[in-house]
């Protein structure tokens, strides 16, 4: 009979666990994230604290055995359920990567290992949350050293790449697009390789070169993204660029830096490269030009926008993109900066510009007969949004707008946003809670509508939108936000 107990609390330790991991993989394994930052925090109370005070509760009581036994069977039977339809409607699933299968074999060793210390010591409970923790710290422990080895092994990797051309480039919003944009340009001319979708953080960098990085390369794009200071320095310090691009900087993760300043510096820890050649500032980094830097966005002028793409001059030369977004002027010429001192024809990049592609999730036209879709989910900040709307205003039809407003930002911004959108949007489709007093406030009743839950988003379309309706999808927030 203890035995079975000790089994159905190492059952219900894996279910604490697997809530657990999930938030953790979520706020990149960081803990003051999970505490402090978490958007969803009566999860926390619904999968986790409540749950082991249950737990807890039933080992204190004075059960008999039989007893104690049939509500801990009930205790998982509910739980199992509680956490199945919840993990059922998440947009973003634990994905099973080698850490976290690691993990589980040390949350079993250490479920195990409880299971012995409560029979050896004959304690009144199962020790759930000390097994917990000390899986999580073996598993931080053991991510630690294999991090340390592949990290060296990725230096190593580069250091025998001589000739190798890195060019990394950070930005508060536009990252992905310049560096799609630079690619587009140069892959026909270089052996490029720049990092899939956002991979940005230093873990992933040093992954994406040991796994994927040819030694065939002769250019190498990287994206750097960041939570705190520091963060920029150590991807720096990896890769020690030749070239770098700081773009816009404003107030996306202020969070986390507090001010505008601390992000600015942060961004700015890029210049701290060792083989610095040159860099490519927006004028939001303050800085001015010298024979290394160049402020690039005031040099763009005539910039016109429209449903059919982009025009803009630099250099004295009209360039034409078929990219939607007044905004993409500037991550455009960024990359023709590059481009040009990497020693490309002026004309030759007046010709790729003109064949340039749409980031995927950032305004790409959506093929549908009946109306006209824009997916702009992966614009997440006021400047872009704030452009994409006004892109929208001359459009003759109905126009709809579904988003979760902006994330990690100030709630002036987000209220800047909704009075915009109210002024252009027939309807205002809100798909997340973390934004709703503003736009209660700033959005006419009549049109906002307000999704509870993120799975109800096609019938609310299906029953509220008609043919040549305009639909933007603007940014998106997944469901633990």
């Amino acid at each position: 009979m203890q035995n079975l107990t000790i089994f159905l609390s190492i059952i219900f330790l894996f279910e604490i666990g697997f809530y657990t991991i999930c938030a953790f993989q979520w706020y990149s394994y960081r803990p003051s994230r999970v505490i402090f930052h978490y958007a969803k925090k009566k999860w926390h109370l619904r999968f986790f604290f409540v749950p082991i005070a249950i737990f807890y509760g039933l080992n204190f009581l004075s059960f008999n055995a039989q007893i104690l036994l049939l509500a801990l069977i009930l205790l998982n039977l509910l739980n199992v359920a509680n956490i199945f339809f919840w993990y059922k409607k998440l947009d973003k699933k634990l994905v099973f990567t080698a850490r976290i299968k690691r993990f589980f074999i040390f949350l079993l060793v250490s479920g195990a290992l409880g299971g012995i210390l409560k029979n050896s010591l004959n304690l009144g409970f199962f020790p759930l949350v000390c097994a917990l923790i000390f899986a999580l710290f073996i598993s931080e422990i053991c991510e630690k050293i294999l991090f340390l080895f592949y990290k060296k092994k990725a230096q190593k990797k580069l250091e025998n790449m001589r000739d190798l051309i890195i060019i990394e480039i950070t930005a508060s919003f536009g990252k992905t697009s310049i560096k799609n944009f630079l690619f587009d340009i140069l892959k026909d001319d270089f052996i490029v390789y720049k990092t899939p979708r956002s991979v940005n953080t230093l873990g992933g960098l040093i992954r994406e070169i040991n796994e994927n990085l040819s030694s065939q390369t002769q250019i190498f794009i990287a994206e750097a993204g960041a939570r705190m200071r520091g963060d920029i320095a150590e991807i720096t310090s990896l890769l020690s660029p030749q070239i770098v691009v700081v773009g816009e900087i404003g107030a996306q993760h202020i969070e986390y830096f507090k001010t505008i300043e601390n992000i600015r510096a942060t961004k700015l820890e890029i210049l701290s490269s060792k083989r610095l050649e040159n860099a490519f500032c927006h004028t939001s980094s303050r800085l001015e030009n010298t024979d290394k830097i160049t402020i690039y966005d005031n040099q763009i002028s005539n910039i016109k926008a429209d449903l059919s793409g982009v025009k803009f001059e630099l250099f004295d030369i009209e360039f034409f993109a078929p990219i939607l977004g007044e905004f993409n002027a500037e991550n455009i010429a960024v990359a023709i900066f590059v481009a040009k001192n990497l020693g490309l024809k002026i004309e030759k990049i007046k010709e790729k510009v003109a064949l340039l592609k749409s980031v995927e999730h950032r305004l790409q036209i959506v093929p549908n007969p009946k109306k006209f879709i824009i997916d702009d989910g992966f614009n997440g900040n006021f400047n872009g949004m704030s452009k994409s709307y006004d892109l929208m205003r001359n459009y003759s039809g109905r126009k709809v707008l579904v988003t979760p407003g902006i994330i990690e930002s100030t709630a002036e911004e987000n209220r800047k946003l909704a009075t915009i959108a109210n002024e252009i949007f027939d309807l205002v489709i809100v798909t997340s809670a973390i934004n709703l007093p503003v736009f209660k406030e700033k959005i006419d009743e009549q049109k906002l509508i307000i999704l509870r839950e993120k799975s109800q988003l096609v019938q609310v379309l299906s029953e509220q939108t008609r043919e040549k309706d305009l639909i933007l999808f603007s940014n998106d927030a997944p469901s633990f936000i």
